[in-house]
């Protein structure tokens, strides 16, 4: 799970750093960063509302006790996935009480005794 939301997170990185401006979800954002981009930094509207919206996210999560990275090396910080536990195969367990289980509904078949129609 921690991959998938770690993806997610990167690929937003990647679409605020270059956005496809060309196809834009918010039209009026798409036209401000164009406008940025061509004025080479000097137009500020754009990156006054950036800082803006920064500000308020990071205040919302500082007040939902979320950390939120700031540099590229706390973005990328590598996982460390724990070793696999040798002395417990989870899949052979679940397997043999499935099998038991199918044993216990094949037995109730060969009950010649119940017609099925509640007569005895």
């Amino acid at each position: 799970m921690f991959s998938r939301i770690r993806t997610i997170l990167l690929s937003v990185i990647s679409l605020l750093n270059e956005p496809n401006t060309f196809s834009p979800a918010n039209v009026d954002a798409s036209v401000m960063y164009r406008k940025w981009k061509e004025s080479k930094g000097k137009d500020q509207e754009y990156t006054d509302i950036i800082r803006k919206q920064v500000l308020g996210t990071k205040v919302e999560a500082e007040r939902d006790g979320v950390k939120v990275p700031t540099t590229l090396a706390e973005y990328c910080v590598k996982t460390k996935t724990p070793a696999p536990d040798e002395g417990s195969d989870l899949f052979y367990d679940d397997y043999y009480e499935d099998d038991e289980m199918d044993d216990e509904v094949e037995s109730c078949y060969g009950d010649e005794d119940d017609s099925g129609n509640e007569e005895s």
